[in-house]
């Protein structure tokens, strides 16, 4: 059985004050503080590539859990900002950078919000069906490679981070999380919502926000009858952090309370795929949470949520 083992992340130091983007746009404290929830966005330096957010990430991990990197069988990276226009894929280049044992499976997964969970399910069952006993998945969307600096839909929302979850074989001295159930759904109609143009990102958040409040909480309810089990039973709801308005409308319209749902989008914004891992890494090791849902909305249009379990 394949478990989340560690989660570790890297959010550049580098932070753009939306306070000071006011005049620009228009825009007053309230809607900075109550409607987007981003006080500033964090961005990597231009020397930095998507390949070398997730080797930082690594890096992290390393000092955190004292994990021989060098000896994975294989490695994923989830993103839609790929190094070197997609060739070599960007798990590749990884590798390299970390040194890692030739006999290692590397791959990439373009998808964005929901990627997070798509990637969980992918790289847990394909460690499964080679007998693999140790897994790294890495996150890495750095947006700003594609924002218009004069787009206020898009430039005080999206910050760049990567984050590494280090998947195990689980054994009989292992404690983690037990990915249990997943669902899936895709609108590709509705993809123009937020799309690249091939130069810069446009997203109608309008759209998506109704997307999001519309499609999220059916595909969550179906997941929770599946396992017979209601909202109390939940422990922790995590949700992409599209924006702090999203966020709270989503567990007003499901009447969870309000203490189940983080919110974590202040100093550095709306990470795409790394924003539900860096939820994850926060609370994973409280003892009190023991169940956790998440549900990545969003580019696509595609959801996904994800039941896990803590065991010991």
């Amino acid at each position: 059985m394949i478990f989340i083992d560690t989660i570790a992340s890297y959010i550049p130091q580098n932070l753009e004050s939306n306070f000071l983007k006011k005049s620009k746009f228009d825009i007053n404290d309230h809607f900075i503080i109550d409607k987007l929830g981003v006080e500033s966005v964090s961005r990597k330096a231009v020397s930095e590539d998507t390949s070398e957010m997730c080797v930082k990430a690594a890096e992290s991990l390393a000092l955190k859990t004292g994990f021989p990197l060098t000896d994975v069988d294989c490695l994923t990276v989830c993103t839609q900002n790929p190094e070197k226009k997609g060739i070599p894929h960007t798990s590749a280049i990884v590798h390299g950078k970390l040194d890692i044992q030739e006999e290692c499976a590397c791959f990439d997964i373009s998808l964005g919000c929901s990627g997070y969970v798509y990637s969980l399910s992918l790289l847990k069952s394909f460690m499964a069906a080679n007998r693999f006993s140790k897994g790294l998945l890495f996150t890495a969307d750095p947006y700003s490679k594609i924002l218009d600096p004069d787009d206020k839909n898009t430039e005080l929302l999206f910050g760049d981070a990567a984050t590494v979850t280090l998947l195990r074989e689980k054994n009989e001295r292992a404690t983690g999380w037990i990915p249990e159930e997943f669902r899936f759904s895709t609108k590709g109609s509705g993809g123009d919502a937020l799309h690249n143009d091939g130069k810069k990102l446009f997203m109608n958040g309008r759209k998506i926000f109704n997307f999001s409040l519309k499609e999220v909480p059916p595909q969550i309810e179906k997941l929770l009858y599946s396992r017979n089990l209601n909202h109390d039973d939940i422990d922790l709801f995590l949700f992409h952090q599209g924006s702090k308005y999203l966020v709270d409308q989503l567990a007003k319209r499901m009447k969870l309370p309000r203490e189940k749902v983080p919110i974590d989008l202040k100093t550095h914004g709306n990470t795409v795929s790394s924003s539900i891992p860096l939820l994850f890494e926060k609370y994973m090791h409280e003892e009190e949470i023991q169940t956790i849902l998440m549900s990545g909305f969003g580019v696509g249009l595609s959801w996904a949520s994800c039941l896990v379990r803590k065991y010991s």
